[in-house]
């Protein structure tokens, strides 16, 4: 496998830059709490072996053409554990994204004979590739990103379009699919009730 290309943009997309009908997204923070921890970095990938890496700045220029591509309903969002990112880049730049696919909601109603469900776990068993999770607690609201942290954004987005093509087999042999469907559009309804105040409360409930 060759290597990937990871090209960084500081402050927003570039204004050639396109992803078809479906891109990979993923975000970095400062934290895991949206209201206190800020949105540091954008990682986006068509599934041609090519990271693109936003760097949000600090006090820097809206990302307008980033924004666009998130509101955009043609181009379908693939992410994994999308209630986290959907509620941290709603929160940051104001911007709902859809549509929205989530691996992880996909492989919990795939793979149920696991709980194991994280991208590392299905990437080295759907497809053979090892990740390396070393810069997942780094600084990722420094002014330069190491190569390390370069690296390691890139990779959470390079693999997911083979996944979710792997885990959709998965899902319509096991007539799952409509569930999953509807799990992926409540997701912003999921991550603007985890913004107002019910991250832990199951609303269905008794």
């Amino acid at each position: 496998m060759s290597a990937p290309v990871i090209k960084l943009h500081k402050g927003d997309l570039a204004a050639n830059v396109g992803f078809g009908p479906a891109v990979a997204v993923d975000t970095e923070t400062m934290g895991l709490n949206p209201h206190r921890d800020r949105l540091c970095v954008v990682q986006l990938s068509a599934g041609d072996g090519t990271a693109h890496i936003v760097q949000i700045l600090k006090g820097g220029p809206e990302p307008v053409r980033l924004k666009a591509l998130l509101a955009d309903e043609s181009v379908l969002k693939i992410f994994h554990y999308a209630r986290f990112d959907i509620a941290a880049l709603y929160n940051a730049l104001g911007v709902m994204t859809a549509p929205v696919y989530c691996t992880k909601i996909a492989s919990k109603l795939a793979r149920t004979y696991t709980d194991r469900h994280g991208l590392k776990e299905l990437a080295h068993e759907i497809l053979g590739v090892e990740l390396s999770k070393h810069q997942q607690s780094s600084d990722w609201g420094a002014a330069e990103l190491t190569q390390q942290q370069l690296a390691y954004a890139a990779h959470d987005v390079l693999h997911l379009h083979a996944i979710k093509d792997r885990l959709d087999a998965m899902l319509a042999r096991e007539g799952r699919t409509e569930f999953a469907q509807a799990a992926f559009k409540f997701l912003p309804v999921r991550a603007r009730l985890d913004l107002t105040g019910f991250p832990e409360d199951d609303i269905f409930a008794h």
